[in-house]
């Protein structure tokens, strides 16, 4: 017993001299960055349609360069690109562009959602190898429920108190009620899956991080979804995805970039998995979350299905700093608090100090070709 309790304080000594000695590096100032003028290139028409929003027209995209979009306005007053391709199909909407008129163009700053959508949705986690290793999540992805209404490409969003972190995401949106036991079907747009580490940690079950407790909480304040400024809806989805790379930038720096076809899950997977959870409840703001499903057991058309992050966060698991200071308070008399709980406020301490997360001014860009673009300030 003596020789265990000496080996105790011997693991505590040296936890403490680490601390001591490996202080935290000073932040590295942000360079800040003007609004991009992003040039993104636009799919044919034989191989998906393309469209935007200005107000509440809808305008089909034929080109996207130097901030700037051209198309042709189409449908009806007040209809979007899902309600448009409901009524005339595909090839429907592909003639009336074909048609021709008179085009518009339109700075992409002014651009609005690209389609009308839910404040209800799907995500999936660690579905990237490189970032489950480095957010130290095993046993692969997992679903869990995002609520939070979707903003525009060009939105402000909010640090406040936050550990404020990015992440990419390729997102589908199903054009009807989607089927969880069928091929995935439906639009493709770019979205933001901005989270709050902060509130993730202190609310996330760190023994079973899979079981998706805490990710509501952590990724629903309002602004946290910012969407892309292009809404595309490929004739072959498969093969669409199969040629987008999947990339972020902070500051000008890139954080992101892969393929979107290197995910564990697919689309197809990830509504399959969604719908064995039908019904399964996280706690949520001292409410509760439960995946979006309609009477008939559908994923209700215009929901994100967001299907995770590649590797990049700024969140890269928990600091050995944070674990010995928390070691260190739990013996000197935290008993009445438990363990993770003192790593988990000493690493969020020790990042606010750091201030490695996004802070007010830093800047968030997404461009990736045949989908269009985000450019989020971040702001107090």
């Amino acid at each position: 017993m003596v020789r265990n309790i000496l080996a105790s304080l011997i693991a505590v000594i040296s936890l403490v001299a680490l601390y001591l000695i490996w202080t935290p590096a000073a932040p590295k100032p942000s360079a800040r960055q003007p609004a991009s003028a992003p040039n993104v290139e636009i799919a044919p028409t034989s191989d998906a349609l393309s469209f935007a929003r200005l107000g509440k027209q809808t305008i089909a995209v034929s080109s996207y360069a130097n901030g700037r979009i051209t198309g042709l306005p189409v449908g009806n007053s007040g209809e979007d690109a899902i309600s448009l391709i409901n009524r005339l199909g595909y090839d429907g909407v592909r003639a009336l562009i074909s048609a021709g008129g008179t085009p518009v163009t339109a700075d992409v700053a002014d651009l609005a959602v690209p389609v009308d959508l839910r404040d209800q949705h799907i995500a999936a986690g660690t579905n990237y190898r490189e970032h489950a290793e480095e957010a130290t999540v095993e046993g692969g992805p997992f679903i869990f429920a995002k609520y939070v209404a979707p903003t525009s490409s060009r939105a402000k969003v909010s640090a406040r108190d936050a550990l404020l972190d990015y992440e990419v995401e390729l997102c589908l949106v199903p054009l009807t009620p989607a089927r969880t036991d069928q091929a995935a079907t439906g639009g493709l747009m770019l979205c933001n899956d901005v989270t709050d580490r902060a509130t993730l940690m202190r609310n996330i079950d760190p023994e079973h991080p899979e079981s998706g407790k805490g990710f509501t909480s952590g990724k629903s304040a309002p602004g946290y979804l910012p969407v892309g400024d292009v809404f595309i809806v490929p004739r072959d989805l498969d093969r669409f995805v199969s040629g987008v790379t999947l990339q972020l930038s902070v500051n000008g720096q890139e954080r992101q970039r892969t393929e979107a076809k290197m995910w564990i899950w697919d689309l197809t997977q990830i509504l399959a998995e969604a719908g064995a959870l039908r019904g399964h409840e996280w706690a949520y703001w001292g409410g509760t979350a439960r995946l979006p499903f309609d009477a008939d057991g559908k994923v209700p058309a215009r929901t994100l299905i967001l299907a995770g992050t590649p590797g990049g966060t700024v969140f890269a698991g928990i600091d050995v700093r944070s674990i010995g200071r928390g070691l260190v308070k739990w013996l000197a008399g935290g008993w009445g608090t438990n363990f993770t709980t003192h790593v988990i406020e000493s690493q969020i301490a020790l990042e606010k100090q750091q201030k490695r997360y996004l802070q007010p001014g830093d800047r968030m860009t997404i461009q990736v070709d045949r989908l269009g673009s985000l450019d989020n300030l971040i702001v107090k």
